[in-house]
């Protein structure tokens, strides 16, 4: 098994930003921090009109940026497209597709709000595989170094004959399908299934031979990815499930063993925030039900609740910047991440924002209102919400897909498949 600890390293390390690709969901050391300054310059932000414009179909997926290349997937007319684009120009490269479906076999409640595919792809630069995962659960392995050739595949509901989700508390039932990206953990592809095989399993990275399963097993949440973190200098995985964030041991002797479980459930079945590490601790939240963010500490032993604030959100994952953490719900928040405590609040963002924290300590939020925002980190500001920048409504329809910024450029895109691509310089 390839060394993970530098991957692992850079996850535990907040400010760490180690390329300027965005290689997987969440930037390239999966945590939204990025080594790229944000523009500002004179008191003006560059971004005006998109140099570039391109729909790629249907779905919430997010593109990813490597070596020059967008990788991106939307459905259209019944098939999913794996579109390869040149990054600075919007210019087709090569695309695959194949047969999928709008909505998941199971899917119910909420189709107005979502359509197509939802799980960002995983890029592996070990290999040069990107990993792709359709709302029907078609897991694909695809050669980006040979135009996109098909590796293997195989379909989770087909081979593990996952049932729909179960109603969940008092409300109507929801089944968005599979929404997670992926995970290459050395020469694992690690992927949340769900059911009795194991809430999560481990493939071959470049065969798809399934290796294990997690002793935990249970229904798949609709969160945006697994995360890799260490407890206590073991390689773990953490995955926020139907019902629970559970933590799961990664190393080769110990692959699939529970950590630790946290409990939390809500009505719709709506745990989208992805987990995120701070410290020693998982961060989760959710909009429904508990209407919270909670700070979780992660060891060998179990798991403890360390705080919990009333601030929530309905889809944005939060960013730690050392003893900060900033995420976007109604508002754009920061909080103390000792105590939990409210810094500092501030602007409109709908049901939560994506955020990237910039090199030059500065916050650039996409909201789902389609509202693209520059604010000042609590490093620049620490007692006030202070905005920069603001442009209004750059989308129609939601902005679900998180915020991308890779080589001087930022590209957005919102769930009907729109991309805009604008220049920070």
């Amino acid at each position: 098994m390839r060394p993970v600890w530098r991957l692992l390293l850079a996850v535990s390390l907040p400010c760490a930003a180690l390329a300027a690709d965005f290689s997987h969901w969440r930037g390239p050391t999966r945590n939204d921090h990025i080594a790229e300054d944000s523009g500002y310059q004179a008191k003006a932000w560059p971004l005006k009109t998109p140099i570039w414009k391109q729909n790629v179909g249907e779905g919430s997926t997010s593109p990813l940026v490597v070596d020059g290349k967008l990788y991106v997937l939307g459905w259209k007319q019944d098939r999913d497209t794996l579109h390869c684009l040149e990054a600075q120009t919007g210019q087709s490269v090569w695309t695959q597709s194949y047969e999928s479906p709008r909505y998941a076999r199971h899917a119910t409640g909420d189709e107005g709000l979502y359509s197509g595919v939802t799980a960002t792809p995983e890029f592996d630069p070990a290999t040069s595989l990107l990993y792709s995962l359709s709302t029907d659960g078609e897991l694909r392995c695809w050669n980006t170094s040979d135009r996109g050739k098909l590796v293997w595949r195989k379909n989770l509901y087909d081979e593990y004959k996952m049932p729909q989700r179960p109603k969940i508390r008092r409300s109507g039932l929801r089944d968005y399908g599979y929404t997670s990206a992926p995970l290459v953990h050395g020469d694992w592809l690690l992927v949340e299934v769900g059911g009795e095989r194991g809430t999560v399993l481990a493939f071959d990275n470049r065969t798809g031979r399934e290796l294990w399963g997690s002793r935990h097993r249970g229904p798949a949440g609709h969160t945006g990815g697994l995360v890799p973190l260490s407890v206590e200098k073991i390689p773990c995985v953490a995955v926020l499930t139907l019902r629970e964030l559970v933590v799961i041991r990664a190393d080769q002797a110990h692959a699939g063993e529970t950590v630790a479980t946290f409990a939390w459930e809500t009505d719709w079945a709506n745990n989208i925030l992805t987990p995120t590490v701070c410290g020693d601790s998982l961060l989760v939240s959710s909009y429904h039900t508990h209407h919270a963010i909670a700070r979780v500490r992660i060891t060998l032993r179990g798991a403890e609740k360390v705080w919990q604030a009333e601030q929530a959100s309905s889809v944005g994952s939060p960013v730690v910047a050392g003893d900060k953490i900033y995420f976007g719900g109604q508002k754009l928040y920061c909080l103390d991440a000792r105590t939990g405590n409210l810094l500092w609040e501030g602007g409109e963002y709908g049901d939560g924002a994506s955020i990237l924290l910039t090199q030059d300590e500065r916050l650039i939020a996409l909201g789902s209102n389609a509202r693209l925002t520059l604010v000042e980190s609590a490093a620049r500001s620490p007692q006030k919400y202070v905005e920069l920048a603001a442009h209004e409504r750059v989308f129609r329809t939601d902005a679900w897909p998180h915020l991308v910024v890779a080589q001087g450029r930022l590209y957005a895109k919102d769930r009907a498949g729109n991309l805009q691509c604008y220049s920070l310089r």
